[in-house]
């Protein structure tokens, strides 16, 4: 169900001069011939987002806040640099690139984990923690991750880095989160433009937690193009490294979007309550 647009993606693709991108309006036509498709297949809770290393850890707890989520809500905590702690209202947790360094206060049920880099990875994960994603295959192959728990689904769509002299491809993922009817999708450490093929298989996301370094990534410029390709309605900066360069990215979306700087790091978010068009600043511990 999750990649049912890629087959109509392929096909455009073969019809067509894979440098012509299909228009927003061909884009949402293939979304709803997908979903007639799998109509009813998903589980209560979840989104339809049809598609079209290194030394013993240090604990360092972040500022966190849990709440008492109601049905077809979830909480996001910003816990720093590119790590989020994301929960259900069944009781679903996930921490995304679970580094071993940033840790909320309870064991997550999911860690996912973009890229073969320090600060995005670990090798030491609790045996607790009941699934472990990891963006790249470190056999050298795809990494591909569908996974269902309680009232959560995870997937991922891989993505390729610069890598000293080349490229690696297919070493970093950005995983995407369904779950309160919504799509959750954390770009990693996403380092070039996307093409059709990942536009299909990220289908339609809802809120981006978007890198906005302009350097390890991607230049802040190129993240603006990325954002207009994908459409979500609330973006959530993260991995930057300072107020200039977060105040350099608003003045770059700030007219297309509305922001709002949180006093808090945790939002709790509803597909009714979802806000149109806005980048929303949390603060990180």
């Amino acid at each position: 169900m999750t990649r049912a647009l890629v087959g109509l993606w392929s096909v455009w693709g073969q019809c067509g001069s894979t440098e012509v991108r299909p228009s927003p309006i061909s884009r949402w036509v293939m979304a709803a011939c997908a979903a007639i498709w799998v109509c009813g297949s998903a589980a209560p809770g979840l989104a339809q987002c049809f598609p079209i290393a290194g030394a013993q850890p240090k604990v360092m707890p972040a500022a966190f806040q849990q709440a008492a989520l109601t049905a077809g809500t979830v909480q996001l905590t910003f816990l720093g640099h590119s790590s989020f702690w994301i929960e259900s209202a069944g009781g679903a947790t996930a921490v995304t690139d679970f580094n071993g360094m940033i840790l909320p206060p309870q064991i997550p049920d999911i860690v996912t984990m973009n890229n073969a880099h320090s600060t995005h990875y670990t090798d030491f994960v609790d045996p607790a923690v009941q699934h472990v994603l990891r963006g790249w295959d470190p056999k050298g192959g795809v990494a591909q991750h569908d996974v269902n728990h309680l009232d959560m689904h995870v997937r991922n769509v891989p993505t390729n880095v610069r890598d000293f002299g080349g490229v690696r491809t297919n070493g970093n993922s950005i995983f995407i989160f369904e779950v309160a009817d919504m799509c959750i999708a954390h770009l990693g450490h996403l380092h070039h433009v996307l093409t059709d093929l990942h536009l299909g298989e990220l289908g339609m996301i809802d809120v981006l937690l978007t890198p906005v370094d302009g350097s390890f990534t991607m230049a802040q410029e190129l993240m603006v193009e990325v954002i207009g390709q994908i459409q979500p309605a609330v973006i959530i900066p993260m991995h930057y490294f300072g107020p200039s360069t977060l105040s350099r990215f608003i003045d770059l979306i700030g007219d297309r979007y509305e922001v709002e700087i949180a006093d808090t790091p945790t939002v709790v978010l509803s597909r009714q309550t979802l806000p149109y068009r806005k980048v929303l600043v949390l603060p990180g511990a």
